[in-house]
């Protein structure tokens, strides 16, 4: 079997996951993980399907004929799984909105040679006040000769120039 990993984006209406979906059924893949929603008025989507290898390619232009329907698609061949060295850690940030707070935070990060695995983020209004709240969740894998106090102690720094709060969390913890 070989895993494909696809990015879709069109104009956000109803039937996108349905064409998707026929479409990946109709080549006999297995549809195994994926993250969808809505932003700015576009529909957005990250898809992993298994497939035979033989019928890969026809699959991979079948999706992107979607794009006669409004839907790009753009199709890669995932690599073998990681071998999940070092540990994950869990990042909660929270601060009043304003720009470059991915960019600083994420620069730290990359220094550290620490991976970003996942990343949500989100606005929101504030209970009280009604400001613009940032609030960001993460899914981190520290490399193995970082320890999880050094990641914090950088972490801290950085929240208190970009005044937000972070938490840190390590599964099992």
């Amino acid at each position: 079997m070989t895993s494909l990993v696809l990015t879709v984006i069109g104009p956000d209406r109803p039937g996108l996951v349905e064409a998707l979906s026929r479409t990946v059924a109709a080549h006999g893949a297995n549809w195994l993980e994926s993250r969808m929603a809505h932003l700015g008025g576009q529909f957005v989507g990250l898809l992993r399907v298994a497939v035979s290898a033989e019928r890969a390619d026809a699959l991979a232009d079948a999706l992107r004929a979607l794009d006669g329907h409004g839907l790009r698609v753009t199709v890669a061949t995932a690599d073998a799984p990681s071998d999940g060295e070092g540990r994950t850690i869990s990042l909660e940030l929270v601060g009043q909105d304003r720009p470059g707070i991915v960019r600083d935070v994420s620069r730290e990060l990359a220094a550290l040679g620490v991976n970003v695995e996942e990343l949500e983020t989100a606005c929101t209004s504030a209970p009280m006040s009604g400001e613009s709240l940032f609030r960001a969740t993460a899914r981190l894998r520290l490399p193995a000769e970082l320890g999880a106090d050094t990641l914090r102690s950088v972490l801290e720094k950085i929240a208190d120039e970009l005044m937000v709060d972070v938490a840190l969390e390590e599964p099992g913890a």
